[in-house]
C-alpha cells in the first residue's frame, strides 16, 4: 500500500502507472480517492492518474492535529516527490480544488495545468460558517447522524441511490472527531481571489449548475485566472465526476490534449 511520508503524516495514494502525463487528483471533503474511479478507468493509459487521500480522510495516517489547505498542498507535493515526478497536472473537486490552487501558488514550476471541479477561491461566508457549525454539533450526536448523512448525500450527490448508499455507510463509520478536524481546514480557508492572477498555467474550471458553489464564484474563479477554460454541466450536483463521468472525462481529456502536456520527467528520489 503506497504512502508518501510527510513530517507528521503518511499520505496514502493510488497510482494508475504508465508513461502518460501525470494527473494528480484530490477528493471532496468527507470522501476519498476512490471517488475518481471513473476518471481512472476512462483516462488511462493516455494519462497517468494519481489519486490521494487528504488528512482526516481515507487511508492517510495523521496525528489528528489541526491543519490548513496550505499543509495539504505540501502533502500533494510530497506525493509527487514520492513518485519522483517533477511536474504534473494537479486538480481536484471542491476541497481538492482548494488544495490544487494552493499547490500552484506554492510551486508554480511543478504544476503544468490545473483541473478544478465544483471549486472556488472565496473564503466561507458567515452564513456558511453558522450552518456548518450547527451541522457539526449535531454530527456528534448518534441519533440524528443517519438523517444528517442522508441529507448530506443528497446535497452532494443528488438522485443516484447507489452512490448515496455507499457514502452514507462510510460516513456513519467515521470518527466524528476526525470530521471536526478536517472541517477546520474547510471552514478556516483563506480567500485566494487576489492571488489568482499569479497562477498562469492553463486551467480547466468545471462547474455543475446544482453545486453548492455559487455560479458567480465559479465564474469569478475562471475570469480571474489568466489562462482558463470554463465548462458548465447542467443539472449536476457537487460530485459531478461520479454522477456525470462522461461529460467530465470528455472535458478533461479534450483540455489536456489541447495543452499538449508532455510526459513527466521522472527523477527517482526527488525532494524539494
Amino acid at each position: 500500500m503506497p504512502f508518501a511520508r510527510a513530517i507528521d503524516a503518511e499520505i496514502h495514494y493510488e497510482d494508475s502507472g504508465g508513461e502518460g502525463p501525470v494527473v494528480l487528483l484530490g477528493h471532496e471533503f468527507l470522501m476519498d480517492r476512490t471517488m475518481f474511479a471513473s476518471q481512472q478507468a476512462a483516462l488511462t493509459p493516455e494519462f497517468r492518474i494519481v489519486t490521494w487521500d487528504a488528512r482526516g480522510h481515507g487511508r492517510t495516517r495523521d496525528e489528528g492535529l489541526p491543519f490548513t489547505y496550505w499543509t495539504s498542498a505540501r502533502d500533494a507535493l510530497t506525493v509527487l516527490d514520492q513518485l519522483g515526478v517533477e511536474r504534473a497536472v494537479v486538480g481536484g473537486i471542491s476541497q481538492g480544488g482548494f488544495i490544487a490552487l494552493r499547490t500552484a501558488l506554492l510551486a508554480p514550476d511543478r504544476v503544468a495545468a490545473l483541473v478544478l471541479l465544483s471549486s472556488e477561491a472565496h473564503e466561507p461566508t458567515p452564513v456558511e460558517l453558522t450552518n456548518a457549525r450547527k451541522f457539526l454539533d449535531k454530527w456528534y450526536e448518534d441519533a440524528p447522524r443517519p438523517a444528517l448523512a442522508e441529507y448530506l448525500a443528497r446535497w452532494l450527490i443528488g438522485d443516484d441511490d447507489w452512490y448515496r448508499a455507499v457514502w452514507v455507510k462510510r460516513w456513519l463509520a467515521r470518527d466524528p472527531n476526525a470530521t471536526e478536524v478536517a472541517a477546520g481546514a474547510l471552514l478556516n480557508r483563506d480567500s485566494l481571489l487576489d492571488r489568482l492572477p499569479e497562477i498562469t498555467c492553463p486551467t480547466l474550471v468545471i462547474h455543475p449548475t446544482r453545486s453548492g458553489v455559487p455560479r458567480a464564484h465559479a465564474r469569478e474563479l475562471a475570469d480571474r485566472l489568466p489562462d482558463s477554460r470554463y465548462v458548465e454541466i447542467e443539472g449536476a450536483r457537487q460530485t459531478v465526476n461520479m454522477t456525470h463521468p462522461v461529460a467530465v472525462n470528455t472535458a478533461i481529456r479534450e483540455f489536456l490534449r489541447d495543452q499538449a502536456i508532455s510526459r513527466p520527467i521522472i527523477q527517482p528520489g526527488l525532494r524539494r
